[in-house]
Protein backbone atom coordinates (compact mmCIF):
# COMPACT_ATOMS: atom_id res chain seq x y z
CA UNK A 1 0.00 0.00 0.00
CA UNK A 2 1.16 3.55 -0.72
CA UNK A 3 0.38 6.57 1.45
CA UNK A 4 0.76 10.03 -0.08
CA UNK A 5 2.19 12.85 2.03
CA UNK A 6 3.52 16.16 0.71
CA UNK A 7 4.05 14.76 -2.77
CA UNK A 8 5.97 11.66 -1.57
CA UNK A 9 4.92 8.03 -1.61
CA UNK A 10 5.36 6.04 1.60
CA UNK A 11 5.55 2.29 1.15
CA UNK A 12 3.74 0.35 3.83
CA UNK A 13 4.56 -3.05 5.22
CA UNK A 14 1.62 -5.12 6.42
CA UNK A 15 2.23 -6.80 9.76
CA UNK A 16 -0.12 -8.02 12.44
CA UNK A 17 -0.02 -6.53 15.90
CA UNK A 18 0.68 -9.95 17.30
CA UNK A 19 3.75 -10.44 15.09
CA UNK A 20 7.09 -10.39 16.94
CA UNK A 21 8.47 -8.11 14.19
CA UNK A 22 5.99 -5.29 14.84
CA UNK A 23 7.63 -1.97 15.69
CA UNK A 24 7.14 -0.34 19.02
CA UNK A 25 5.16 2.93 19.29
CA UNK A 26 8.39 4.91 19.77
CA UNK A 27 9.85 3.35 16.63
CA UNK A 28 6.68 4.18 14.71
CA UNK A 29 6.95 7.86 15.70
CA UNK A 30 10.60 7.95 14.66
CA UNK A 31 9.99 6.23 11.31
CA UNK A 32 6.90 8.18 10.25
CA UNK A 33 8.44 11.59 9.92
CA UNK A 34 5.93 13.07 7.46
CA UNK A 35 4.82 15.89 9.83
CA UNK A 36 6.48 19.30 9.60
CA UNK A 37 8.95 20.13 12.35
CA UNK A 38 6.59 22.77 13.74
CA UNK A 39 4.00 20.07 14.34
CA UNK A 40 6.26 17.38 15.83
CA UNK A 41 5.23 18.17 19.44
CA UNK A 42 1.58 17.52 18.55
CA UNK A 43 2.25 14.00 17.28
CA UNK A 44 0.74 11.49 19.73
CA UNK A 45 3.27 9.45 21.66
CA UNK A 46 1.40 6.26 21.00
CA UNK A 47 -0.29 6.56 17.59
CA UNK A 48 -1.18 2.87 17.55
CA UNK A 49 -3.38 3.32 20.63
CA UNK A 50 -5.86 5.30 18.54
CA UNK A 51 -6.09 2.58 15.90
CA UNK A 52 -8.40 -0.40 15.83
CA UNK A 53 -6.24 -3.42 16.48
CA UNK A 54 -6.82 -5.61 13.42
CA UNK A 55 -4.64 -7.87 11.37
CA UNK A 56 -4.33 -5.13 8.76
CA UNK A 57 -2.74 -2.42 10.92
CA UNK A 58 0.15 -0.88 8.96
CA UNK A 59 3.59 0.52 9.79
CA UNK A 60 5.38 3.05 7.61
CA UNK A 61 8.92 3.38 6.33
CA UNK A 62 10.99 6.27 5.12
CA UNK A 63 10.05 7.84 1.75
CA UNK A 64 10.69 5.41 -1.08
CA UNK A 65 11.00 5.98 -4.79
CA UNK A 66 8.02 7.92 -6.13
CA UNK A 67 5.53 5.74 -7.95
CA UNK A 68 3.40 6.67 -10.91
CA UNK A 69 0.44 8.76 -9.84
CA UNK A 70 -3.11 7.51 -10.28
CA UNK A 71 -5.02 10.01 -12.38
CA UNK A 72 -8.05 11.79 -10.98
CA UNK A 73 -9.24 12.55 -14.54
CA UNK A 74 -8.01 10.54 -17.53
CA UNK A 75 -6.66 12.09 -20.72
CA UNK A 76 -10.00 11.34 -22.38
CA UNK A 77 -11.93 13.18 -19.66
CA UNK A 78 -13.31 10.27 -17.64
CA UNK A 79 -13.32 10.80 -13.87
CA UNK A 80 -11.40 7.95 -12.24
CA UNK A 81 -13.72 7.72 -9.23
CA UNK A 82 -15.99 4.92 -8.06
CA UNK A 83 -18.73 5.36 -5.48
CA UNK A 84 -18.71 2.58 -2.92
CA UNK A 85 -20.86 1.70 0.09
CA UNK A 86 -23.82 3.77 -1.13
CA UNK A 87 -26.55 2.62 1.25
CA UNK A 88 -29.52 4.74 0.23
CA UNK A 89 -29.73 3.57 -3.39
CA UNK A 90 -33.45 4.33 -3.49
CA UNK A 91 -32.48 7.94 -4.15
CA UNK A 92 -31.74 6.90 -7.74
CA UNK A 93 -35.43 6.07 -8.23
CA UNK A 94 -36.43 9.56 -7.11
CA UNK A 95 -34.98 10.77 -10.43
CA UNK A 96 -35.82 7.74 -12.55
CA UNK A 97 -35.61 9.61 -15.85
CA UNK A 98 -31.98 10.67 -15.29
CA UNK A 99 -31.08 7.23 -13.93
CA UNK A 100 -32.32 5.56 -17.12
CA UNK A 101 -30.65 8.09 -19.41
CA UNK A 102 -27.31 7.59 -17.61
CA UNK A 103 -27.38 3.83 -18.27
CA UNK A 104 -25.47 2.20 -21.10
CA UNK A 105 -27.13 1.86 -24.49
CA UNK A 106 -27.61 -1.89 -24.07
CA UNK A 107 -29.55 -1.37 -20.83
CA UNK A 108 -31.61 1.43 -22.38
CA UNK A 109 -32.67 -0.76 -25.30
CA UNK A 110 -33.46 -3.65 -22.94
CA UNK A 111 -35.63 -1.40 -20.73
CA UNK A 112 -37.35 0.04 -23.82
CA UNK A 113 -38.25 -3.40 -25.19
CA UNK A 114 -39.20 -4.84 -21.80
CA UNK A 115 -41.46 -1.89 -20.89
CA UNK A 116 -43.55 -2.11 -24.05
CA UNK A 117 -43.66 -5.91 -24.05
CA UNK A 118 -44.80 -6.12 -20.42
CA UNK A 119 -47.41 -3.40 -21.03
CA UNK A 120 -48.86 -5.25 -24.01
CA UNK A 121 -48.84 -8.55 -22.11
CA UNK A 122 -50.50 -7.00 -19.05
CA UNK A 123 -53.33 -5.38 -20.97
CA UNK A 124 -53.61 -8.44 -23.20
CA UNK A 125 -54.28 -10.50 -20.11
CA UNK A 126 -56.98 -8.03 -19.00
CA UNK A 127 -58.66 -8.21 -22.43
CA UNK A 128 -58.56 -12.00 -22.29
CA UNK A 129 -59.95 -11.93 -18.71
CA UNK A 130 -62.94 -9.81 -19.81
CA UNK A 131 -63.63 -12.17 -22.70
CA UNK A 132 -63.29 -15.20 -20.42
CA UNK A 133 -65.59 -13.80 -17.71
CA UNK A 134 -68.19 -12.78 -20.29
CA UNK A 135 -68.01 -16.16 -21.98
CA UNK A 136 -66.98 -14.62 -25.30
CA UNK A 137 -64.41 -17.33 -25.96
CA UNK A 138 -67.17 -19.94 -26.51
CA UNK A 139 -69.91 -17.79 -28.07
CA UNK A 140 -70.93 -18.63 -31.63
CA UNK A 141 -72.68 -15.29 -32.36
CA UNK A 142 -70.14 -12.41 -32.57
CA UNK A 143 -72.77 -9.71 -32.10
CA UNK A 144 -73.02 -10.51 -28.36
CA UNK A 145 -69.28 -10.36 -27.51
CA UNK A 146 -67.38 -7.49 -25.91
CA UNK A 147 -64.51 -7.52 -28.41
CA UNK A 148 -64.82 -8.95 -31.88
CA UNK A 149 -62.09 -11.40 -32.86
CA UNK A 150 -60.80 -12.38 -29.39
CA UNK A 151 -60.90 -16.18 -29.21
CA UNK A 152 -57.72 -16.88 -27.19
CA UNK A 153 -54.98 -15.20 -25.19
CA UNK A 154 -52.91 -14.79 -28.36
CA UNK A 155 -55.68 -12.84 -30.08
CA UNK A 156 -56.16 -10.76 -26.91
CA UNK A 157 -52.42 -9.98 -26.87
CA UNK A 158 -52.54 -8.90 -30.53
CA UNK A 159 -55.59 -6.72 -29.82
CA UNK A 160 -53.68 -5.10 -26.94
CA UNK A 161 -50.82 -4.20 -29.30
CA UNK A 162 -53.21 -2.87 -31.96
CA UNK A 163 -55.01 -0.73 -29.38
CA UNK A 164 -51.94 0.80 -27.75
CA UNK A 165 -50.03 1.59 -30.94
CA UNK A 166 -53.23 2.35 -32.93
CA UNK A 167 -52.48 -0.08 -35.74
CA UNK A 168 -56.13 -1.03 -36.41
CA UNK A 169 -56.08 -3.97 -38.82
CA UNK A 170 -59.89 -4.11 -38.70
CA UNK A 171 -60.35 -7.79 -37.79
CA UNK A 172 -60.56 -7.11 -34.05
CA UNK A 173 -62.70 -4.30 -32.61
CA UNK A 174 -64.49 -3.36 -29.39
CA UNK A 175 -68.30 -3.28 -29.16
CA UNK A 176 -70.64 -1.32 -26.88
CA UNK A 177 -71.93 -4.41 -25.10
CA UNK A 178 -69.50 -4.26 -22.13
CA UNK A 179 -68.84 -1.08 -20.10
CA UNK A 180 -65.75 -2.67 -18.50
CA UNK A 181 -64.22 -3.10 -21.95
CA UNK A 182 -64.81 0.58 -22.70
CA UNK A 183 -63.15 1.58 -19.41
CA UNK A 184 -60.19 -0.70 -20.15
CA UNK A 185 -59.85 0.83 -23.62
CA UNK A 186 -59.66 4.34 -22.12
CA UNK A 187 -57.19 3.18 -19.47
CA UNK A 188 -54.86 1.53 -21.98
CA UNK A 189 -54.98 4.53 -24.31
CA UNK A 190 -54.02 6.95 -21.53
CA UNK A 191 -51.42 4.65 -20.00
CA UNK A 192 -49.92 3.96 -23.42
CA UNK A 193 -49.53 7.69 -24.05
CA UNK A 194 -47.69 8.06 -20.72
CA UNK A 195 -45.37 5.16 -21.56
CA UNK A 196 -44.70 6.64 -25.01
CA UNK A 197 -43.86 10.04 -23.56
CA UNK A 198 -41.49 8.58 -20.97
CA UNK A 199 -39.70 5.98 -23.08
CA UNK A 200 -39.47 8.01 -26.29
CA UNK A 201 -38.29 10.97 -24.21
CA UNK A 202 -35.53 8.86 -22.66
CA UNK A 203 -34.39 7.59 -26.03
CA UNK A 204 -34.49 11.07 -27.58
CA UNK A 205 -32.41 12.58 -24.77
CA UNK A 206 -30.00 9.64 -24.96
CA UNK A 207 -29.55 10.11 -28.70
CA UNK A 208 -29.24 13.90 -28.57
CA UNK A 209 -26.75 14.01 -25.69
CA UNK A 210 -23.79 16.23 -26.65
CA UNK A 211 -21.23 13.87 -25.12
CA UNK A 212 -19.92 12.80 -28.50
CA UNK A 213 -19.41 16.43 -29.48
CA UNK A 214 -16.60 16.51 -26.94
CA UNK A 215 -14.72 13.92 -29.02
CA UNK A 216 -13.82 16.65 -31.52
CA UNK A 217 -12.59 19.03 -28.81
CA UNK A 218 -8.91 18.24 -28.38
CA UNK A 219 -6.25 19.18 -25.84
CA UNK A 220 -2.50 19.09 -26.32
CA UNK A 221 -0.83 15.96 -25.00
CA UNK A 222 1.64 18.03 -22.95
CA UNK A 223 1.61 21.29 -21.06
CA UNK A 224 4.68 23.54 -21.22
CA UNK A 225 6.37 26.10 -18.99
CA UNK A 226 8.29 28.98 -20.58
CA UNK A 227 8.59 32.75 -20.62
CA UNK A 228 5.92 34.92 -22.24
CA UNK A 229 6.32 38.70 -22.10
CA UNK A 230 9.05 38.24 -19.50
CA UNK A 231 6.82 36.24 -17.15
CA UNK A 232 6.92 32.54 -16.39
CA UNK A 233 3.78 30.90 -17.77
CA UNK A 234 2.19 27.46 -17.75
CA UNK A 235 0.52 26.81 -21.12
CA UNK A 236 -1.51 24.15 -22.93
CA UNK A 237 -3.40 24.15 -26.22
CA UNK A 238 -7.05 23.46 -27.08
CA UNK A 239 -8.73 23.09 -30.46
CA UNK A 240 -12.00 22.21 -32.19
CA UNK A 241 -11.88 19.82 -35.15
CA UNK A 242 -15.38 20.66 -36.41
CA UNK A 243 -16.39 23.49 -38.69
CA UNK A 244 -19.47 24.18 -36.54
CA UNK A 245 -18.37 26.18 -33.53
CA UNK A 246 -18.83 25.92 -29.78
CA UNK A 247 -20.87 28.92 -28.62
CA UNK A 248 -19.99 30.72 -25.35
CA UNK A 249 -16.92 28.54 -24.87
CA UNK A 250 -15.30 28.91 -21.46
CA UNK A 251 -12.33 27.11 -19.97
CA UNK A 252 -11.27 26.41 -16.39
CA UNK A 253 -8.24 24.78 -14.82
CA UNK A 254 -7.81 23.23 -11.39
CA UNK A 255 -4.74 21.99 -9.57
CA UNK A 256 -5.34 18.65 -7.84
CA UNK A 257 -2.73 18.08 -5.16
CA UNK A 258 -2.75 16.40 -1.78
CA UNK A 259 -1.45 18.57 1.02
CA UNK A 260 -1.18 18.79 4.77
CA UNK A 261 -2.47 21.76 6.74
CA UNK A 262 -0.55 23.52 9.48
CA UNK A 263 -2.69 21.66 12.02
CA UNK A 264 -1.64 18.29 10.62
CA UNK A 265 -4.84 17.54 8.69
CA UNK A 266 -4.15 15.60 5.50
CA UNK A 267 -6.30 16.81 2.58
CA UNK A 268 -6.34 14.28 -0.24
CA UNK A 269 -6.91 15.63 -3.75
CA UNK A 270 -7.24 19.23 -2.64
CA UNK A 271 -8.51 21.46 -5.46
CA UNK A 272 -7.09 24.90 -6.26
CA UNK A 273 -8.25 27.17 -9.10
CA UNK A 274 -5.62 28.26 -11.60
CA UNK A 275 -6.13 31.75 -12.96
CA UNK A 276 -6.25 31.49 -16.76
CA UNK A 277 -7.86 34.86 -17.38
CA UNK A 278 -10.88 35.16 -15.09
CA UNK A 279 -10.32 38.87 -14.49
CA UNK A 280 -9.31 39.76 -18.05
CA UNK A 281 -11.90 37.61 -19.83
CA UNK A 282 -9.25 35.42 -21.47
CA UNK A 283 -11.07 32.33 -20.18
CA UNK A 284 -13.98 33.04 -22.59
CA UNK A 285 -12.86 31.64 -25.91
CA UNK A 286 -13.69 32.23 -29.55
CA UNK A 287 -12.64 28.71 -30.49
CA UNK A 288 -12.43 28.93 -34.28
CA UNK A 289 -8.72 28.06 -34.41
CA UNK A 290 -6.55 26.29 -31.81
CA UNK A 291 -5.72 28.52 -28.87
CA UNK A 292 -2.92 28.41 -26.30
CA UNK A 293 -4.30 28.81 -22.79
CA UNK A 294 -1.89 30.61 -20.48
CA UNK A 295 -1.61 30.61 -16.69
CA UNK A 296 0.75 33.35 -15.53
CA UNK A 297 2.87 32.14 -12.61
CA UNK A 298 2.80 35.01 -10.13
CA UNK A 299 2.71 35.36 -6.35
CA UNK A 300 -0.91 34.13 -6.33
CA UNK A 301 -0.09 31.00 -8.31
CA UNK A 302 0.50 27.66 -6.54
CA UNK A 303 3.57 27.25 -8.82
CA UNK A 304 5.18 30.47 -7.55
CA UNK A 305 7.94 28.64 -5.67
CA UNK A 306 8.30 25.70 -8.08
CA UNK A 307 11.52 25.38 -10.09
CA UNK A 308 12.45 22.91 -12.83
CA UNK A 309 13.95 20.60 -10.22
CA UNK A 310 10.89 20.83 -7.99
CA UNK A 311 8.69 19.92 -10.96
CA UNK A 312 10.37 16.51 -11.16
CA UNK A 313 9.85 15.85 -7.46
CA UNK A 314 6.31 17.15 -6.96
CA UNK A 315 3.16 15.10 -7.43
CA UNK A 316 0.12 16.93 -8.78
CA UNK A 317 -2.47 16.93 -11.55
CA UNK A 318 -3.89 19.82 -13.56
CA UNK A 319 -7.48 19.23 -14.67
CA UNK A 320 -8.73 21.40 -17.54
CA UNK A 321 -12.45 21.75 -18.33
CA UNK A 322 -13.80 23.26 -21.56
CA UNK A 323 -17.53 24.07 -21.64
CA UNK A 324 -19.80 25.58 -24.25
CA UNK A 325 -23.03 25.19 -26.20
CA UNK A 326 -23.28 23.10 -29.35
CA UNK A 327 -24.15 25.42 -32.21
CA UNK A 328 -26.50 22.92 -33.89
CA UNK A 329 -28.57 21.93 -30.84
CA UNK A 330 -27.96 24.59 -28.18
CA UNK A 331 -27.14 21.90 -25.60
CA UNK A 332 -24.23 22.31 -23.19
CA UNK A 333 -21.11 20.30 -23.97
CA UNK A 334 -18.15 19.68 -21.68
CA UNK A 335 -14.72 18.30 -22.55
CA UNK A 336 -12.10 17.42 -19.92
CA UNK A 337 -8.49 16.39 -19.81
CA UNK A 338 -5.61 16.47 -17.35
CA UNK A 339 -1.85 16.80 -17.06
CA UNK A 340 0.21 15.07 -14.38
CA UNK A 341 3.65 16.33 -13.39
CA UNK A 342 5.41 14.14 -15.98
CA UNK A 343 3.36 15.78 -18.74
CA UNK A 344 4.39 19.35 -17.84
CA UNK A 345 7.56 20.18 -19.77
CA UNK A 346 9.88 22.94 -18.57
CA UNK A 347 11.50 25.19 -21.15
CA UNK A 348 9.27 24.25 -24.09
CA UNK A 349 6.99 26.18 -26.45
CA UNK A 350 4.27 24.99 -28.83
CA UNK A 351 4.82 24.88 -32.57
CA UNK A 352 2.67 27.27 -34.66
CA UNK A 353 -0.32 25.65 -36.37
CA UNK A 354 -1.94 28.60 -38.16
CA UNK A 355 -0.87 29.48 -41.69
CA UNK A 356 -2.10 32.22 -44.01
CA UNK A 357 -3.11 30.95 -47.43
CA UNK A 358 -4.65 32.80 -50.35
CA UNK A 359 -7.79 34.33 -48.93
CA UNK A 360 -8.12 32.11 -45.84
CA UNK A 361 -6.34 30.74 -42.78
CA UNK A 362 -5.39 27.08 -42.62
CA UNK A 363 -4.83 25.08 -39.43
CA UNK A 364 -2.12 22.43 -39.60
CA UNK A 365 -3.16 19.92 -36.95
CA UNK A 366 -0.05 17.83 -37.52
CA UNK A 367 1.78 20.36 -35.31
CA UNK A 368 -0.97 20.57 -32.70
CA UNK A 369 0.90 18.48 -30.10
CA UNK A 370 4.41 19.45 -31.21
CA UNK A 371 6.71 21.66 -29.14
CA UNK A 372 10.30 22.85 -29.21
CA UNK A 373 12.89 23.86 -26.63
CA UNK A 374 13.46 27.50 -25.72
CA UNK A 375 15.76 29.27 -23.27
CA UNK A 376 13.97 29.33 -19.93
CA UNK A 377 15.40 29.95 -16.44
CA UNK A 378 15.40 26.77 -14.37
CA UNK A 379 14.66 28.69 -11.18
CA UNK A 380 11.18 29.37 -9.83
CA UNK A 381 9.19 32.44 -10.83
CA UNK A 382 9.83 33.95 -7.39
CA UNK A 383 13.60 33.47 -7.69
CA UNK A 384 13.53 34.85 -11.23
CA UNK A 385 11.78 38.00 -10.05
CA UNK A 386 14.33 38.39 -7.25
CA UNK A 387 17.21 38.03 -9.72
CA UNK A 388 15.70 40.69 -12.00
CA UNK A 389 15.19 43.04 -9.04
CA UNK A 390 18.76 42.54 -7.78
CA UNK A 391 20.18 43.11 -11.27
CA UNK A 392 18.40 46.44 -11.50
Amino acid sequence: MVLLRNGYAYETAVETLTSPNIMSPDQVVQSTNFYPESLQPTVPKNPISSLVKTSQTKTFKRPMKKRRQTRFVTKHGHCNVRHGNVKDRLRYFADLFTSIVDLKWSYNVAIFVATYTLTWLGFGFLWWLIAYCRGDLSKEHPEDVCVLGITSFTSAFLFSIETQVTIGYGTRAITDNCPEAIILLLTQSIFGSIVDAFMVGCMFVKISQPNKRAETLVFSEKAVVSLRDGKMCLMFRVGDLRSSHIVEAQIRAKLIKSRQTQEGEFMALDQTDLDIGYTTGADRLFLVTPLIICHTINEKSPFWNMSATDLQEEEFEIVVILEGMVEATGMTCQARSSYVEDEVLWGQRFMPVLMLEKGFYEVNYSNFHEHFEVDTPSVSAREQLCQIASAE
